[in-house]
């Protein structure tokens, strides 16, 4: 079982490294491919025994239909909380109420909870400020009306939990 979890990790650290590398160089060349596949396999190698918090991905033949999934709904969270900013920045009359909420998550793995909390942060009018146990407290920029524990969760994290859940144990 031990064996199978080293190998899950260098598995995934040599594919997510490889696949950094490829976007860095941006190209398909048979030769950058293979200098690219080399140095992931040497990074993940050296970097095996940091690389526990990757024991929590899920791994499946579904797997890239979750990740696509959260992509989608982290750039649609981007870019409407940006337009709305944006109005906020233009128009100074709309109200905002900034307040310090807490959301409550239903992850458990660390990799996931710090995923969810830099989801929110990177999401403008958002930022998490502390995680602790199950909850995680956001700094919101209008939570007007937002007291209840169960509403501003689902306002503010239940999108990005679902994909996740399906990425992390």
């Amino acid at each position: 079982m031990k064996e199978n979890i080293l190998s899950k990790r260098f598995l995934i650290a040599s594919i997510f490294l490889t696949l950094t590398w490829l976007m860095m160089v941006g190209s398909l060349n048979v030769q950058e491919v293979g200098v690219g596949m080399l140095v992931a396999i040497v990074i993940a190698y050296l970097s095996f025994s940091h690389l526990a918090f990757l024991d929590d991905i899920k791994l499946s033949v579904v797997l890239p239909v979750y990740v696509l999934q959260y992509l989608l709904v982290f750039l649609k969270a981007i870019i409407v909380s940006n337009f709305d900013m944006a109005k906020r920045v233009i128009s100074p009359r709309l109200p905002i109420d900034p307040a310090v909420v807490e959301v409550h998550t239903n992850l458990h793995s660390s990799l996931g909870k710090l995923l969810l909390a830099n989801s929110i942060t990177l999401t403008p009018g958002t930022l998490t400020i502390d995680v602790e146990g199950d909850t995680l407290r956001v700094h919101w920029i209008d939570a007007r009306g937002m007291d209840d524990l169960v509403h501003t969760t689902r306002v503010i994290a239940e999108r990005f939990e679902k994909p996740l859940s399906g990425i992390l144990r």
